[in-house]
């Protein structure tokens, strides 16, 4: 069990820590991220993805120009960026059309289905298929997503699946770094924040590794 003050250490601008803390820590039980290694890099990840738990839906309030930068290929120049700009609505439901088991633009599932959780889940299969492992009906209501228990558990539950805690595990034989890199490619699909991130990572292997100084007969609260 990783105690609140550790938490809080690893991320300082939370809000609501006795919540968040409840809601991770009994997710991270729920699915093994049960050593240094895979909480530290967990912790990192959801940290940088959730702006420290502060921001669990995705805000799609671009500019012109951050459109350009976001996605290139589908607003090359500004002149097409900007009847989306600062529409995140009409912005979803065009970037999101026709993928991830979404409808066409006049479906609105874009929209519907935009990024919610720790981990944010986007496209209405992505939605069913969280619905089917926790057993709640987020196509139905997305915003469910949004209840710390549900983002943490589904997180959770995201990691475990992908293999992301054999990837955290340190073993002699691979590198470390890179498995980290290769754990942020499979949640964002590349290594967007990377430095951020291992910020985040590095302040949670310290943080989990004395944090608590361990005396002679105890054990630790996670085995290293």
């Amino acid at each position: 069990m990783i105690e609140q003050r550790q938490f809080v250490a690893v991320m300082p601008a939370i809000e609501r820590p006795s919540l968040w803390h409840s809601a991770i820590c009994s997710a991270m039980q729920q699915y093994q991220i049960n050593t240094v290694h895979r909480a530290a890099a967990f912790l990192a990840q959801i940290a940088y993805e959730s702006d420290q738990c502060r921001e669990i839906q995705e805000r799609l309030n671009f500019s012109a120009v951050g459109l350009t930068r976001t996605w290139p290929k589908r607003f090359p120049t500004l002149e097409i960026a900007r009847p989306f700009e600062y529409h995140p609505e009409k912005l979803a439901n065009f970037v999101y059309a026709n993928r991830l088991g979404n409808g066409p633009t006049e479906s609105r599932d874009g929209y519907r289905f935009r990024g919610r959780g720790l981990i944010q889940f986007v496209g209405r299969s992505n939605y069913a298929s969280v619905s089917d492992a926790l057993g709640i009906d987020f196509v139905s209501n997305p915003d469910a997503l949004l209840d710390p228990r549900n983002a943490a558990m589904s997180a959770a539950w995201f990691w475990k699946t992908r293999g992301l805690s054999e990837l955290a595990d340190d073993r002699t034989d691979d590198d470390d770094n890179e498995d980290f890199r290769q754990i942020t490619r499979v949640i964002n699909g590349g290594l967007n924040g990377l430095l951020d991130r291992v910020d985040f990572w590095t302040r949670a292997k310290r943080v989990l590794r004395t944090e608590t100084p361990v005396r002679s007969g105890e054990q630790h609260a996670y085995p290293v």
